[in-house]
């Protein structure tokens, strides 16, 4: 079985986030970069079906060469290669049209992917790819098996779980659930040094077009002051709650 495991990199979210030239543009000064948590999950998965099944695992991501930190960590965390489409992640829809040249181009049977980046939480991705590439589709993926060319897919819908079943090639959008967080995987030291021998291709745009783009960023307003009120003093809590609060 061939994987891809589509990777995005995102700011980890410890980061302090700051924006430039009038809010139009995301200030990458001093921020840490991340594989993003749902397409870790989905990586952790992919290396289960490697060490199970046999499978081959490749990663791919959309972006510049200071991305590659990121691919070569997930080599290090045991994908056997890596593509960087040298292209800028601009919007849903270009990543969406770089991602499935490379999947057409890969005769991949299993495409995993994160249902959303945690950078701008599209949730657009994976669905366009599948269909700009005629697969199979299931998000909000939690659990998956394989056998032979039939997918067993549990995913979480509004108030509980679906199971459905489908054939490969499949494409999912994966998150927590599909494994848990006690099963991710840092890289050891021999990861690290085998990472620097599997191969990181390079391949051109294609020249994709894009739907969207970004007017400014605006920050959550900041909290209020806090009110610290004795455990005793029901009366001043009442007061607070129906005078400032209006929350009775």
């Amino acid at each position: 079985m061939k994987i891809l495991v589509c990777i995005s990199h995102v700011p980890d979210t410890t980061s302090k986030i700051n924006f430039t030239d009038n809010n139009t543009q995301f200030d990458t000064n001093g921020v840490q970069y991340v594989i993003n948590p749902n397409d870790e999950f989905g990586l952790t998965r992919a290396m289960w079906f490697k060490e199970k099944q046999g499978a081959s695992v490749e990663v791919v991501t959309v972006g510049g060469a200071d991305v590659e930190p990121t691919l070569r960590k997930a080599l290090a965390i045991g994908a056997d290669s890596a593509t960087r489409v040298d292209a800028p992640a601009l919007d849903g829809y270009a990543v969406a049209q770089e991602l499935a040249a490379v999947v057409k181009n890969g005769g991949y049977d299993l495409v995993i992917a994160g249902r959303e980046s945690i950078d701008y939480n599209g949730g657009m991705v994976p669905g366009m790819v599948a269909a700009m590439t005629g697969s199979s589709f299931v998000n909000t993926c939690i659990s998956l098996e394989i056998d032979g060319n039939t997918a067993t897919a549990i995913r979480e819908i509004d108030g509980g779980k679906e199971t459905v079943s489908t054939t490969l090639p499949l494409i999912i959008g994966g998150q927590k659930g599909l494994v848990e967080e006690s099963d991710l995987r840092i890289p050891n030291m021999r990861g690290i040094m085998m990472a620097r021998k599997k191969p990181l291709n390079v391949v051109p745009s294609v020249a994709t077009a894009t739907e969207t783009k970004t007017v400014s960023f605006e920050k959550p307003a900041p909290k209020g002051d806090v009110k610290l009120v004795a455990a005793d003093n029901l009366d001043q809590l009442i007061d607070l709650l129906h005078n400032e609060a209006k929350a009775i």
